[in-house]
């Protein structure tokens, strides 16, 4: 399963999540997969990852929680949620 994650650095934990990525690469924990990851210049970001295991992507939640709002999203892509659409347009 994908997911998008949006995060948002309050002004008060820039200095800790400058250094925390700085240190980790914010590489994401075994299990998860990152495709992608975009930062914005307002301190808001985001990034899509792969993962079967949802407990994995709690890890990494947990992990920045302290320095960011974070969400997390689970997504499907065009190719999926085009039958899905589809079939409710047909009722």
């Amino acid at each position: 399963m994908k997911y998008i994650s949006h995060w948002k650095i309050p002004p008060s934990s820039i200095d800790a999540a400058i250094k925390k990525f700085l240190e980790t690469g914010g590489a994401p924990p075994e299990g998860v997969k990152m495709l992608g990851r975009w930062h914005g210049m307002n301190g808001e970001g985001f990034a899509i990852s792969e993962s079967n295991d949802p407990k994995a992507m709690y890890q990494w939640y947990a992990q920045w929680a302290n320095v960011m709002e974070l969400t997390v999203t689970p997504c499907v892509e065009d190719a999926e949620a085009g039958p899905i659409l589809a079939g409710m347009a047909k009722h």
